[in-house]
Protein backbone atom coordinates (compact mmCIF):
# COMPACT_ATOMS: atom_id res chain seq x y z
CA UNK A 1 0.00 0.00 0.00
CA UNK A 2 2.80 2.41 0.95
CA UNK A 3 4.54 1.91 -2.67
CA UNK A 4 1.39 2.63 -4.60
CA UNK A 5 0.93 5.85 -2.19
CA UNK A 6 4.43 6.90 -3.69
CA UNK A 7 4.53 5.93 -7.03
CA UNK A 8 1.25 7.72 -7.24
CA UNK A 9 2.96 10.90 -5.47
CA UNK A 10 5.40 10.66 -8.21
CA UNK A 11 3.31 10.87 -11.08
CA UNK A 12 1.23 13.84 -9.83
CA UNK A 13 4.56 15.43 -9.33
CA UNK A 14 5.77 14.36 -12.58
CA UNK A 15 2.90 15.70 -14.19
CA UNK A 16 3.09 18.67 -12.32
CA UNK A 17 6.58 19.07 -13.84
CA UNK A 18 5.64 18.67 -17.19
CA UNK A 19 2.82 21.59 -17.48
CA UNK A 20 5.17 23.77 -16.25
CA UNK A 21 7.57 23.60 -19.19
CA UNK A 22 7.03 26.20 -21.74
CA UNK A 23 7.09 25.38 -25.75
CA UNK A 24 10.48 26.47 -27.33
CA UNK A 25 9.74 28.15 -30.59
CA UNK A 26 12.62 28.75 -32.84
CA UNK A 27 11.48 30.44 -35.81
CA UNK A 28 11.32 34.53 -35.27
CA UNK A 29 8.37 34.66 -37.35
CA UNK A 30 6.58 31.97 -35.41
CA UNK A 31 7.93 33.92 -32.39
CA UNK A 32 6.94 37.65 -33.31
CA UNK A 33 3.06 35.85 -34.62
CA UNK A 34 2.88 34.12 -30.81
CA UNK A 35 3.62 36.69 -29.15
CA UNK A 36 0.94 38.72 -30.74
CA UNK A 37 -1.45 36.49 -30.40
CA UNK A 38 -0.79 36.73 -26.47
CA UNK A 39 -1.25 40.14 -26.51
CA UNK A 40 -4.39 40.48 -28.48
CA UNK A 41 -5.26 37.81 -25.81
CA UNK A 42 -3.91 39.83 -22.72
CA UNK A 43 -6.12 43.09 -24.62
CA UNK A 44 -9.10 41.35 -24.57
CA UNK A 45 -12.03 42.46 -22.97
CA UNK A 46 -13.31 41.95 -20.20
CA UNK A 47 -10.92 39.59 -18.93
CA UNK A 48 -7.63 40.26 -20.58
CA UNK A 49 -4.66 40.89 -17.86
CA UNK A 50 -3.49 43.84 -19.87
CA UNK A 51 -7.24 45.15 -20.82
CA UNK A 52 -7.73 45.19 -16.89
CA UNK A 53 -4.94 46.86 -15.68
CA UNK A 54 -5.55 49.58 -17.89
CA UNK A 55 -9.02 49.50 -16.23
CA UNK A 56 -7.62 50.08 -13.28
CA UNK A 57 -4.83 52.03 -13.72
CA UNK A 58 -7.12 54.26 -16.41
CA UNK A 59 -4.70 53.98 -18.99
CA UNK A 60 -5.92 56.11 -22.27
CA UNK A 61 -4.58 56.23 -25.60
CA UNK A 62 -2.53 54.68 -27.99
CA UNK A 63 0.77 53.41 -27.86
CA UNK A 64 2.69 52.18 -30.96
CA UNK A 65 5.76 50.12 -28.49
CA UNK A 66 9.06 48.01 -29.99
CA UNK A 67 9.07 44.97 -27.75
CA UNK A 68 12.48 43.34 -26.64
CA UNK A 69 11.68 39.55 -25.99
CA UNK A 70 14.36 37.05 -24.56
CA UNK A 71 14.58 33.25 -23.30
CA UNK A 72 11.47 32.35 -21.44
CA UNK A 73 9.61 34.93 -23.08
CA UNK A 74 10.66 37.93 -21.13
CA UNK A 75 10.33 41.13 -22.30
CA UNK A 76 13.57 43.25 -21.60
CA UNK A 77 12.83 46.84 -23.29
CA UNK A 78 10.06 48.44 -24.19
CA UNK A 79 10.89 51.61 -26.46
CA UNK A 80 7.83 53.97 -27.51
CA UNK A 81 7.64 54.49 -31.28
CA UNK A 82 4.84 56.52 -31.47
CA UNK A 83 1.83 57.39 -29.48
CA UNK A 84 -1.50 59.59 -29.49
CA UNK A 85 -4.16 60.77 -27.33
CA UNK A 86 -1.45 60.03 -24.47
CA UNK A 87 -0.54 61.09 -20.70
CA UNK A 88 3.01 60.22 -19.27
CA UNK A 89 1.60 58.52 -16.22
CA UNK A 90 -0.74 56.26 -18.59
CA UNK A 91 2.73 55.53 -20.91
CA UNK A 92 4.60 54.42 -17.76
CA UNK A 93 2.23 52.25 -15.94
CA UNK A 94 2.07 50.54 -19.35
CA UNK A 95 5.61 50.20 -19.80
CA UNK A 96 6.57 48.90 -16.13
CA UNK A 97 3.48 46.44 -16.87
CA UNK A 98 5.19 45.15 -20.27
CA UNK A 99 8.47 44.71 -18.62
CA UNK A 100 6.89 42.28 -16.06
CA UNK A 101 4.45 40.98 -18.39
CA UNK A 102 5.98 36.99 -19.74
CA UNK A 103 4.84 35.19 -22.85
CA UNK A 104 4.15 31.68 -22.43
CA UNK A 105 7.11 30.38 -24.43
CA UNK A 106 10.56 30.16 -24.66
CA UNK A 107 12.84 30.95 -27.30
CA UNK A 108 17.14 29.91 -28.21
CA UNK A 109 18.84 31.30 -25.02
CA UNK A 110 21.00 34.24 -25.98
CA UNK A 111 19.06 35.85 -28.77
CA UNK A 112 16.56 38.90 -28.82
CA UNK A 113 13.42 39.40 -30.57
CA UNK A 114 11.84 42.82 -31.81
CA UNK A 115 8.11 43.13 -32.64
CA UNK A 116 6.28 46.35 -32.93
CA UNK A 117 2.98 46.19 -31.84
CA UNK A 118 -0.03 48.89 -31.15
CA UNK A 119 -1.80 49.08 -27.67
CA UNK A 120 -5.03 51.33 -27.91
CA UNK A 121 -7.27 52.21 -24.96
Amino acid sequence: MKNILIISLFLLLNQALMAQKLKLIESKEEIIREATMELNKAMETPEGTLYMFAQDKKITGEYTLQLTIRDKGNVVSVFVADKKDWNIPSQNNLKDKLLDFRFGFKMPKNKDYKFTYVFKF
